[in-house]
């Protein structure tokens, strides 16, 4: 039986963001990772402060709340995460995100805002991708972060759907 994911006591899925460089990203993503119930790392430098000072003055009043993890480099995150199934996402990733089947546990991990994720990681890992048939190269990351998370919610929680 699939329990509403806000009444779980471990996250459905885990959403990473590596360098993130706009705290608006960030607190939007922070926002969804509560809503959803996921919990969300952050993979370190990162381009803004998290301090709740900080981020109080960046009108993000949920911040509080988000089940958060700072890891201190690529390297500490991917230890931490090695005994979990990783997804990476990427523009120029081979399969579209769709065919991807989350299951409860997983970790999706998004690059920063001006460059993505590192290409040698994308080599050593593959990527998802999300199918862009407009004039344009790729999504905001709090838009692309969005369409991914609610397809894994759908595969981890279906009765919320």
């Amino acid at each position: 039986m699939n329990l509403p994911v806000k009444n779980r006591a471990m996250p459905p899925f885990h959403i990473a963001l590596l360098e993130p460089e706009i705290p608006g990203n960030t607190g939007n993503v922070g926002r969804l990772c509560l809503g959803l119930g996921a919990k969300l790392h952050l993979i370190e430098p990162l381009g803004f402060d998290v301090s709740e000072k900080a981020v109080r003055r960046a009108g993000i009043d949920h911040w509080k709340h988000v089940d958060l993890q700072v890891h201190e480099s690529l390297e500490a995150f991917l230890k931490w995460a090695e005994p979990r199934r990783l997804h990476l996402f990427s523009a120029g990733g081979g399969s579209p995100y769709s065919q991807l089947d989350v299951q409860e546990g997983d970790v999706l991990l998004f690059g920063k805002e001006s460059v993505g994720l590192p290409r040698p990681l994308v080599e050593a890992h593959g990527a998802w991708h999300i199918p862009l048939p407009g004039a344009v190269r790729s999504l905001n990351l709090s838009n692309a972060v969005s369409v991914v998370a609610y397809h894994a919610l759908r595969c981890v929680a279906p009765a919320h759907f």
